[in-house]
């Protein structure tokens, strides 16, 4: 049975067809409008418009800068200004009218500020392209994404140590293989995550300082003919300089992928500490306890409390691992210099930025929130012999060669394998079969608290070097913020 099309259909296709009315702010030279379907997918404005206040912070920085040179009047910055911040305030309250025709964040504005106070609105756009503009509304936005994300960084690592101070003497098993090994603390424990978060930190303190540099001038790839003063926006915009090259300073979107990469690797750190928070929620290991707020029950089964929190986090990392291969990927082919590609940095960019910010919020509130079953983590830690390299360790003090040692803890621990019971279980006179160097000293080693204490240099888990290891930390964060203060 063949479909027939109504009118209305017809009319809808044929409008969809239709070309629409030719862009004024760049159409002089095309003969024809843009077809309506090209309009939509080459617009960006759906997405980028989340950098108007950054868009108008470079307008406002650029029209002084011209203001100062000569190409507007003192009236004509004024009106300028005026309609900007005014612009702004519609944008805040809901008010604009984003238009898919106008494309982008740069000529919605553009265009809504040459309605407002007419042609000194047509001369903002002097001695600059929309390339300069785009790479540096970016620039802006991670800077001041990278700024919100700092500080969650320190909040998250500030709490860290709040936990990992108030376990130093929690004793639970440590693992290699998801097996039971040696004994250590939580609190050891702990600061393994604030080591983790802690290069985090400093990795996005350092990229930073390539964001830092200030596009705005190079116009579409070769400067401009303007006697513009590019020192000057760049420090009304609070750029530490300028880039070097025009030709690089409008294509170079190396500073997004680092972010992305930044934002991969705290995510890795932040899905692995999820990873063992849903585990040790789980009843079989039943460690610790997270508050209600940070998880979820089953729609068919009342018993469940699900770390959906923790899951979620471990889950958005894939996603973040996407969009660093995107924005790499985007990169790998383009020559020298702007290429339509680049309006794809965006929304990996985007999501990247948010995704990290929601992961550490949440992680910043959940951690602190920890409740650690400390019985369940000691009898954990009395499961799997993990006081066997401490018998070891303990033969070869007597002069046993450490091969010799290993073999003969391999028995003890065969033999209580097949007898059920732990290492310190085993009679003296068991080890004494075992190996005639064995004294009764042995039973000091064997507790978990012995273990524990004997591991007594820096990095080691003895409940005092973790006590130094978190007093060292907050030295550190304490002379992070003063070195950022400075800066």
């Amino acid at each position: 049975m063949s479909e027939h099309k109504s009118d209305a259909d017809e009319s809808s296709e044929m409008n969809d067809r239709k070309p629409q009315a030719e862009n004024r702010l760049w159409g002089g030279r095309f003969s024809e409008s843009t077809d309506a379907f090209v309009q939509r997918f080459t617009a960006s404005v759906e997405f980028d418009q989340r950098l108007y206040e950054q868009d108008i912070r470079g307008s406002l920085a650029h029209a002084q800068m011209l203001e100062s040179i000569g190409v507007l009047t003192s009236s004509e910055l004024s009106d300028i200004t005026d309609g900007l911040h005014a612009i702004r305030e519609e944008i805040a309250s809901g008010e604009f009218k984003w238009s898919v025709e106008l494309e982008d964040v740069h000529m919605n504005i553009e265009a809504r500020l040459t309605e407002r106070i007419g042609d000194a609105g047509k001369k903002l756009h002097t001695g600059r392209s929309r390339n300069d503009q785009v790479a540096t509304d970016i620039r802006l936005y991670v800077k001041q994404s990278c700024s919100i994300i700092e500080q969650q960084l320190h909040t998250l690592l500030q709490g860290y140590l709040t936990l990992a101070a108030a376990n130093v003497n929690t004793v639970m098993p440590g693992f290699t293989h998801l097996q039971t090994a040696q004994p250590v603390t939580f609190g050891h424990h702990v600061m393994a995550w604030f080591e983790m978060g802690m290069r985090d930190l400093e990795r996005l303190v350092d990229l930073q300082k390539r964001v830092d540099f200030s596009p705005l001038g190079a116009a579409a790839l070769a400067g401009t003919s303007y006697p513009i003063n590019r020192a000057m926006t760049a420090e009304l915009l609070g750029f530490s300089g300028v880039c070097e090259n025009s030709l690089d300073a409008v294509s170079d979107r190396d500073f997004a992928i680092e972010f992305c990469a930044f934002a991969s690797t705290t995510m890795m750190h932040l899905s692995r500490i999820a990873e063992e928070l849903v585990l040790w929620t789980s009843v079989q290991f039943n460690f610790i306890e997270l508050p209600d707020r940070y998880c979820t029950g089953s729609s068919i089964m009342p018993q469940k409390k699900n770390p959906d929190v923790a899951e979620l986090v471990r889950g958005k990392t894939g996603r973040c691992y996407g969009h660093l291969m995107s924005l790499l990927t985007l990169m790998k082919g383009q020559p020298l210099t702007y290429n339509k590609d680049n309006q794809e940095d965006k929304e990996p960019l985007f999501d990247s930025i948010d995704t990290v910010i929601g992961a550490l919020r949440a992680f910043s509130d959940m951690t602190v929130a920890i409740k650690p079953n400390h019985d369940e983590m000691r009898r954990a830690a009395l499961m799997g012999y993990a006081t066997a390299t401490d018998l070891a360790d303990y033969l070869v003090k007597k002069g046993v060669p450490f091969r010799d040692a290993h073999e003969i803890v391999g028995k003890a621990v065969a033999q209580c394998v097949g007898g059920g019971c732990d290492l310190a279980d085993l009679s003296m006179e068991d080890f004494k079969q075992l190996s005639p160097m064995i004294e009764t000293d042995v039973y000091e080693v064997m507790t978990l608290e012995g273990s524990i204490a004997s591991r007594d240099h820096i990095g080691g888990t003895a409940p005092s070097q973790v006590t130094a290891a978190i007093e060292r930390a907050g030295r550190r964060l304490a002379e992070y913020d003063l070195g950022r203060q400075a800066s």
